[in-house]
């Protein structure tokens, strides 16, 4: 059934890069949404009503908290697809963000409104109503949520929406929520212990976590995450296999929102070829990383000597050394220069955060190491981080 949706509401839907196909298939999601939860709503409050059921009338309010949720991302992909413009050169893709930070706080204000009745409910009970009618009216709600968690599921790794993923995953949890209602409810038939307001503080409980997950999603991703590691591996594979290219180091990308990534990055290449052929090959890989990957790339090129023997030794001796010290450690940007007292070895370590060691104690290990084997050489070190995992 998404799959037929789609095709009738989202024209060009293979298109997922464009904005505006991406503002269609939010658009359907949203309006899909709304339905459903406000349908849910009204079914669950009338349930909850009839049979005094406090966690009954929780789930309804969850399931109208969810159709809110679904109007504010309407809103936010309509704004996450308008184009770029003066103020904003890279876009407004970084508002689906936003939308799921408001979605966010949304549900946790539900959550204490009903954790607060929860409380109430468990101090002073009522009665629940045990209906077969109720209880067969929550097992259908189950089943459309269910339907729900997979339809956004599907469109949200379509499209790499991190709010229809946290709209599926919200789905999911009130598949959890509505099968502790039922449990809620059958317990009258068994006892008259408060089970109702015990579920229904559960239920209040799993929104806040629900609604907390997402605000700690969103904001990692704001602060700045890693790249994605399949993107890294596709962009080594796609940069490493052009001829004039030996290595690649000092990778960055950003994202200003779904389909929205520029990046840079240093490419090693020898120093014996010519500067313009080698231009023209950078300037070609950038296009194909474009075209296949969508990211605007820039590279920044370091010319290394090749077929130097004493070069070469000198970085395979150094690269023993810091793989000795941390078998994370790499070395790039290597080179030699020769003065009249001593011989410096420039180069860059990128240091994992795993890595227990210090910059300094780093370069005292390597610089003792090579005393002992090399004598007159001096080492220049840059540190440097990696930006993806």
């Amino acid at each position: 059934m998404t799959n037929w949706l789609v095709k009738i509401f989202v024209k060009d839907y293979n298109d997922i890069t464009n904005e505006s196909v991406r503002e269609k298939y939010g658009i359907l999601s949203s309006i899909v949404g709304i339905i459903c939860n406000i349908t849910l709503f009204v079914l669950k409050y009338i349930l909850g009503t009839m049979s005094n059921s406090i966690a009954i009338i929780s789930d309804g309010f969850n399931n109208l908290s969810d159709s809110a949720s679904c109007i504010i991302t309407l809103f936010g992909y309509k704004m996450a697809a308008k184009p770029a413009d003066k103020d904003h050169p890279f876009g407004h893709g970084r508002i689906e963000y936003l939308t799921s930070l408001l979605v966010a706080v949304l549900i946790i204000f539900v959550g204490f409104e009903l954790l607060r009745n929860s409380v109430d409910k468990l101090l002073h009970p009522i009665q629940v109503q045990f209906s077969w009618t109720v209880l067969i009216s929550l097992i259908i709600s189950i089943g459309v949520k269910i339907w729900m968690a997979l339809f956004n599921r599907v469109i949200g790794n379509r499209i790499h929406s991190l709010v229809m993923l946290a709209t599926s995953q919200d789905s999911r949890n009130d598949v959890v929520v509505t099968t502790a209602t039922i449990i809620a409810l059958t317990s009258a038939l068994f006892t008259d212990v408060p089970v109702d307001g015990i579920m229904g503080i559960f239920v209040s409980v799993f929104i806040l976590y629900s609604g907390y997950k997402i605000i700690k999603g969103t904001v990692d991703i704001l602060l700045g995450q890693p790249a994605d590691p399949e993107l890294v591996e596709e962009l080594k594979i796609l940069i490493l296999s052009n001829e004039h290219i030996l290595g690649l180091h000092d990778l960055i990308i950003h994202s200003y929102g779904p389909g929205k990534q520029i990046g840079s990055g240093h490419v090693e290449v020898s120093a014996d070829e010519n500067i313009v052929e080698i231009h023209e090959a950078i300037d070609q890989v950038e296009k194909e990383v474009y075209e296949k990957l969508k990211l605007i790339l820039t590279l920044h090129m370091d010319p290394i000597e090749q077929d130097n023997v004493f070069t070469d030794g000198c970085r395979e001796l150094v690269e023993d050394i810091i793989h000795n010290i941390h078998e994370s450690l790499s070395v790039h940007d290597f080179r030699v220069v020769f003065g009249s007292i001593q011989i410096n070895l420039i180069f860059d370590i990128s240091v994992p955060y795993e890595c227990e060691y210090s910059n300094e104690e780093i370069k005292n290990s390597i610089d003792q190491q090579l005393k002992v084997q090399k004598g007159s050489c001096n080492t220049i070190i840059t540190f440097d981080r990696s930006f993806y995992s």
